[in-house]
């Protein structure tokens, strides 16, 4: 007789011939309960394979029947404990056919909460069965009613929508036209709603009616999503995991009938197994089972306990509680027209431990492959991580927990999991999801705001480079400019024919290099000496520099066995200089005294003649270029070229740039040692940029957008925000961890929103000075071309610096700017190799050559 088909009124009591004895039933029982015992070997390969279901998902492999679905919810931050506001929340279907709206007060005081105020409306059975618009007409007039019996205002609601069933999202604010709106489940919503304690709730996990989990996973992990950087919430809709056969093995003869009764067969088959709606059910097909072989309840069962639904979740969670005693299994028992004896109490316990702890364990596995795809996509060998609790079988059921931390701990030992309890993820979590993404929305305006200035369009920088175009010619008249276009007296580069021996010498700040450079037909040779420059001298007279210098020639040559022989001799310097002629400071055979740009013009020149323009952009920046003679006033002559030195940091000092320049430019300006000078050079330079990032990161921070409004000490010292970390931080192949940890370093209280703020911050800063870098060279090779009449004109620029070799996309952005603004001319920029020391060398070689063509 089947004990689980239909019954009449009475109680059914089973043939008593062979009934066991009372000392064999706990053997019977035993042996029915060790199908639910699952071993460790078991939930590891259900780790193993859900992971694989969750990684697949992710990536966006084809599956015809996943077994996961890994919803992207558009959730992108947790909370940080300063939302703050009124919120209302409509949950949809929070006790079965029905409708909740809450106001719910967040104060963004830790630990203070506010009850919400809340009403509950009955779904009718025809909205229920219509269309979904006929279900959001009905609950526009639920809060229509809600609202109009309280003291609202025409204030602007911020509203969020939550719901327990599994839904495609394609965005948070799709379903309202109110001004912030926030669509979630109820995983989500318990994420959302568990007070943020040393770290935030990355993990939501729900066992209820249902079960479901979500995390915070790495936005550029989710193949559907455009996105490269942050994190987005997932939902992994993980009841259907197994309908693919994989739970085959932890199935069963029970889970099989439960699942032939259910509403959906073959389908939520992990769900079925953990699931609060499932559990009793389970309990019940089992104590079924045993009064049909007699082993409980003297072989009858009731109509009660051979219905469906028979016994409900929170009476297993009170048979299994040993606190409860046997008087209330009894209890229990009778109520379901049974007639326990002593001994069934006991038996009955064994049934319900044995349910709940498989599916506590089974729960466990999952959340273990969860804590396995954060580590492994957070790249951390430990991971340290709080999981947000919610659902009926959690409050009801504390064993389930226990067991489920035990066993996380056996199958994620490198995982520090903390379990917080979720404060009505439904209505409190929902109104946290709204509010942040509220937050979100207030502090992208302030971001926007603050960066506009520095989001320049192809209009302004045309207006930046036809500035420049003014500035070089009235310098090269002579006028009053920001450009002081000083010529170098080098009056070309090199062709390639330069041969010899010639000696160079790199002046720095507190040490310089002497130099042998060989030009010979296979390409350039050098050997050098670094020679420190001391304190004494430094800070003495020229003569003693000059002495100082001359004495660490003699030894560089004694020590290469160069000496008693002349070579010519060209000495480099970085910083400005009024030039009279190449040999006009120091009595040698040739002497070519340029600085380090026109250097890295000359270095790469000797690669590729065309080479007509050098650039530095490094600590400072400047640029150099072959002027015609018959341009620059200062010099005698109408033929051959001359390469003008344009000291180009200097640019805008003449106020010409103040269109342009920002509170931020003016903050670091005022606070470097020549305030009002070479402001072209603090808008791009190597120097200046970390500073101006710092300012906008400052004044953030005082709006509340960045750190929670929390003002560091590190932060307000000058200079510790270095420009390399720009070049790191906008670094392609740095994951946001490593981005967080940088600025970790630097003692900043950040989370994930606030490392990609900075992230932006960064990007915006250096955007700026590329372009403006950009929009220089393009007045330069325009200016090149007119002077030569050319419709078209191939040139390149030699580079060096340290901004502009190390960071990612500086290089790119200048390159880009140069198309925009001088289509007419093809520039190709190629990068220097030690300028300032083979450039110097190759300036004396063509110095040497031209002045034997002069003899001949």
């Amino acid at each position: 007789m089947d004990p689980t088909g239909p019954v009449g009124e009475g109680a059914l009591c089973y043939p008593q011939e062979g009934l066991p004895c009372p000392s064999a039933n706990s053997e019977l029982v035993q042996e029915c309960l060790q199908q639910f015992n699952v071993t460790g070997a078991q939930l590891r390969q259900i780790q193993a394979r859900l992971l694989g279901s969750m990684e697949r998902e992710l990536s966006g492999q084809a599956s015809p029947a996943p077994t996961v679905r890994m919803l992207p919810t558009y959730v992108g931050s947790t909370p940080h404990g300063t939302e703050q506001g009124d919120f209302v929340v409509l949950e949809l279907g929070a006790t079965g056919a029905s409708l909740r709206v809450l106001w719910v007060t967040l104060t963004g005081i830790e630990g203070h909460w506010m009850e919400p105020r809340s009403k509950e409306f009955v779904i009718p059975q025809e909205v229920m069965l219509g269309p979904g618009q006929q279900l959001f007409d009905f609950a526009a007039r639920c809060l229509s009613e809600f609202l109009d019996a309280l003291p609202v205002s025409n204030q602007s609601l911020q509203l969020g929508f939550n719901f327990s069933f599994p839904c495609h999202q394609t965005g948070l604010d799709r379903a309202y036209s109110i001004d912030v709106v926030a669509v979630v489940n109820d995983t989500v919503g318990t994420m959302m709603g568990c007070e943020p304690g040393a770290g935030p709730c990355e993990v939501g996990l729900v066992v209820d009616t249902g079960t479901n989990a979500c995390y915070m996973e790495e936005a550029r992990h989710v193949a559907v999503l455009d996105e490269d950087r942050g994190r987005v919430c997932v939902s992994i809709e993980w009841g259907s995991f197994g309908d693919d056969g994989a739970l085959g093995p932890v199935l069963t003869t029970f889970d099989h009938a439960l699942d032939q009764e259910s509403l959906n067969p073959c389908a939520q088959r992990f769900e079925k197994m953990i699931g609060g709606l499932y559990l009793g059910e389970l309990v019940r097909l089992v104590l079924a089972h045993l009064a049909q072989l007699g082993v409980l309840f003297g072989g009858c069962t009731s109509p009660a306990l051979l219905k469906r639904g028979g016994i409900p979740l929170e009476h297993v969670a009170e048979m299994e509680d040993p606190l409860a005693g046997a008087a209330r299994v009894h209890a229990i028992l009778q109520d379901l027209g049974l007639s326990p004896r002593a001994s069934d109490t006991k038996l009955v316990q064994h049934v319900c431990v044995a349910v709940c702890t498989r599916a506590a364990r089974l729960c466990a596995a999952a959340l273990a492959a969860v804590l396995n795809r954060l580590q492994h996509s957070r790249e951390q060998q430990t991971l340290q991580i709080a999981v947000a609790t919610g659902g009926r079988v959690f409050e009801q059921h504390p064993r389930f927990l226990s067991i489920l931390q035990e066993t996380v701990k056996l199958l994620a030992p490198e995982c520090d999991v903390s379990f917080i309890p979720s404060v009505d993820g439904g209505g409190r979590g929902v109104a946290m999801v709204t509010a942040v993404a509220a937050r979100l929305a207030a502090h992208r305006r302030l971001l926007e705001e603050t960066l506009k200035p520095f989001r320049l369009n192809l209009e302004q920088l045309a207006a930046v480079q036809a500035q420049m175009r003014e500035a070089m010619a009235k310098g090269l008249r002579g006028e009053v400019s920001s450009l002081c276009m000083l010529p170098t007296y080098v009056r070309a580069t090199p062709d390639g024919s330069e041969r010899g021996d010639f000696m160079a010498l790199d002046l720095g700040g507190t040490n310089f290099r002497v130099l042998l450079v060989r030009v010979a037909t296979g390409g350039v040779q050098i050997t050098n000496q670094v020679y420190s420059i001391p304190e004494c001298v430094a800070q003495g007279s020229g003569q003693e520099l000059f002495d100082h210098i001359v004495d660490c020639i003699v030894d560089f040559q004694q020590k290469q066995g160069l000496s008693g022989q002349s070579f010519p001799l060209g000495f480099t310097f970085s910083f400005p200089c009024r030039q009279l002629g190449l040999d006009q400071a120091m009595e040698l055979n040739v002497v070519a005294i340029v600085n380090d740009t026109v250097g890295t013009m000359m270095s790469c020149g000797y690669e590729d003649p065309r080479c007509e323009v050098g650039l530095i952009v490094g600590t400072g920046t400047n640029a150099c270029y072959m002027e015609e003679l018959r341009n620059v006033a200062s010099v005698a002559g109408d033929s051959g070229h001359m390469c003008i030195n344009m000291e180009w940091g200097a640019f805008g000092d003449d106020g010409s740039l103040g269109m342009l320049s920002t509170c931020f430019d003016a903050s670091v300006d005022q606070a470097s040692i020549n305030p009002g000078k070479q402001r072209f050079e603090k808008m791009i330079s190597g120097m200046y940029l970390g500073e101006i990032v710092r300012h906008i990161l400052l004044h953030l921070t005082s709006l509340g957008v960045l750190f929670r409004g929390q003002q560091t000490q590190r932060l307000q010292t000058r200079d510790i925000f270095k420009t390399k970390f720009l070049s790191e931080i906008e670094s392609d192949s740095l994951a946001l961890r490593q981005v967080r940890a940088i600025l970790e370093d630097l003692g900043l209280p950040l989370t994930t929103d606030d490392a990609l703020m900075v992230l932006e911050v960064c990007q915006a800063v250096s955007q700026r000075a590329a372009q403006l870098c950009g929009a220089g060279v393009a007045a330069v090779v325009e200016k090149i071309r007119e002077n030569r009449g050319l419709e078209e004109l191939t040139i390149s620029v030699g580079v060096d610096g340290t901004l502009y070799k190390l960071h990612p996309h500086f290089s790119r952005l200048v390159a880009a700017t140069v198309r925009e603004l001088a289509p007419r001319c093809t520039v190709t920029f190629l990068q220097s190799e030690d300028g300032s020391g083979k450039g110097a060398a190759l300036v004396t070689a063509v110095a040497c050559r031209l002045a034997q063509l002069t003899h001949v």
